[in-house]
């Protein structure tokens, strides 16, 4: 987000954002070419065996009911819900990156997103950028599910040059939105948040009933307030760092709603989700101050003083009321 959002700071730029659906992108891992990738990296024959065998002849059975199926033997891919197969698929896909300096491309497991920062109509990178990743995908046996795959385009000129015309992946041409529910979080093109506070506050209203439910079962006050952390407060707060800085003020005031109906329902005080904003910006800021190697740590710069930290240059609102300029604006008022 501060990377687009940095960009669109510029005249004549917009952005284009290619969020990759894989077909079954754990089961499709060639695991030689996963232990050649991980010698690359750097670890050790006695490790990489070890994974090797543990990926190597794995029996496979389907069961209905009573029914069982034959037993199959599997060489290829991570076991599902293992708790290594996201380290490993992350390391598979290690050397997927951007080929051009104009071009991000974000992994997050098995969700990845190519984001094309244009500027004056030269998609030229981008496009290189998709096929780049298109043929990446054929060489290490992934393949793309072109129907699912997603496109969103960020320009906020007023009078584009030209219609944005639609990328094509191995001649099927990608659908455009408007908006993209990207790790939880639904995400406009216009960087507006309202649908996603709708969403969230539709779900959290809905789940005020079960809150009122164990109210009426006798519960006590301390079993509703967890309820409430656990299946409300955390829907209304989840990734709010991302959006809550940046939402309408009638959002904020219609999810501090339903805090002030599960305060009156549990009968307890409830933490204003204003001050949990304000406490996961600090929290996350501390933990990138500390980590060296966070892409983000060279955005947290002390002055001179070595009290307060030097503020970002910003010339629209949207920027101004982004994580990072909102988080080093906390930071200065609390010192």
């Amino acid at each position: 987000m501060h990377t687009t959002l940095t960009h669109l700071e510029n005249g004549n730029t917009y952005a284009r954002m290619l969020f990759i659906d894989y077909s079954s992108a754990f089961n499709t891992i060639i695991s030689s070419k996963l232990a050649t990738k991980l010698v690359d990296l750097g670890l050790g024959t006695p490790i990489c065996r070890w994974i090797l065998n543990f990926l190597a002849s794995r029996p496979q059975v389907g069961r209905v009911g009573k029914h069982t199926s034959s037993s199959l033997t599997l060489n290829t891919g991570t076991p599902q819900g293992c708790v290594l197969s996201p380290l490993l698929y992350s390391l598979f896909t290690h050397d997927c990156v951007a080929k051009h300096e104009s071009n991000i491309i974000i992994k997050f497991a098995d969700d990845t997103t190519i984001i094309g920062l244009i500027t004056g109509n030269d998609e030229t990178a981008y496009r290189e950028e998709v096929m780049a990743l298109y043929e990446w995908c054929l060489e290490n046996n992934l393949t793309l599910n072109i129907s699912k795959t997603r496109e969103m385009i960020v320009d906020y000129r007023k009078r584009p040059v030209r219609e944005h015309q639609p990328i094509h992946i191995n001649g099927v041409k990608v659908g455009r939105v408007s908006s993209f529910k990207f790790l939880g979080v639904n995400i406009a093109e216009d960087f507006s948040w309202t649908l996603h506070t709708d969403t969230a506050f539709g779900k959290a209203r809905q789940r005020l009933y079960f809150l009122r439910r164990l109210r009426k079962f006798g519960m006590n006050a301390n079993i509703t307030s967890n309820f409430y952390r656990c299946a409300i407060e955390s829907l209304l707060t989840s990734c709010i760092t991302v959006w809550y800085g940046s939402c309408s003020a009638s959002s904020r005031k219609s999810l501090q709603r339903v805090v002030k109906a599960a305060e009156h329902i549990t009968g307890t005080r409830l933490p204003a989700i204003q001050d949990i904003y304000l406490q996961q910006c600090l929290q996350e800021a501390h933990s990138i101050i500390k980590d060296l190697s966070h892409p983000a740590h060279q955005l947290f710069s002390l002055l001179p003083s070595g009290r307060r930290y030097r503020s970002l240059s910003a010339r629209t609102t949207r920027l101004k009321n982004s994580f990072y300029h909102q988080t080093i604006r906390h930071l200065n008022h609390n010192t």
